[in-house]
């Protein structure tokens, strides 16, 4: 009976406390989590980006714009550091804007350097799509990582009469 009894309790422990069913063995590797993080990508126009930087941190982006001039504004800033020794910057062209060319300032993009030597034919109005990251609300501003450039279309020439 007394054996019946310790039975009865050994079993009902081991329904309660599964660590009584199984001795741990320490070969056994704990099991880890494979979450598949699939990243999204949210398309922006420049300027709605500009308007709310904070709404679009840490998000990867798509947008459109034309190409002004390469440059080194935002470079070194110590709140959204890019090392002007391996990125350079580079600015947009306002889309608000029709009677003639006005950079888009308030937008910091940056290329890594390696990268931006693809793209040295660039001239001011090309049409470009920008695929990046973005980094830092700074100042107020977006800062974005641009991870891809594609040339969407190429700029008239002016001839000189």
């Amino acid at each position: 009976m007394f054996k019946k009894n310790i039975l009865a309790i050994t079993l009902s422990l081991m329904l309660i406390v599964p660590a009584f069913a199984a001795p741990a063995s320490t070969s056994q590797q704990p099991a880890q989590k494979t979450a598949v993080q699939t990243v999204q990508t949210t398309r922006v126009t420049p300027l709605a980006l500009v308007a709310n930087p904070k709404g679009y941190l840490s998000k990867k982006i798509i947008m459109d714009g034309k190409f002004d001039k390469f440059s080194t504004l935002g470079l070194d800033y110590k709140k959204a550091f890019r090392d002007s020794n391996k990125y350079i910057g580079f600015m947009i062209q306002r889309d608000d804007v029709k009677d003639h060319d006005v950079p888009l300032s308030e937008l910091k993009l940056f290329l890594k350097r390696e990268y931006a030597e693809k793209f040295v034919d660039l001239n001011t109005g090309d049409k470009i799509s920008m695929t990046g990251v973005v980094f830092s609300n700074a100042l107020g501003d977006a800062w974005v990582d641009i991870t891809n450039i594609q040339i969407l279309q190429k700029a008239q020439a002016v001839e000189n009469k």
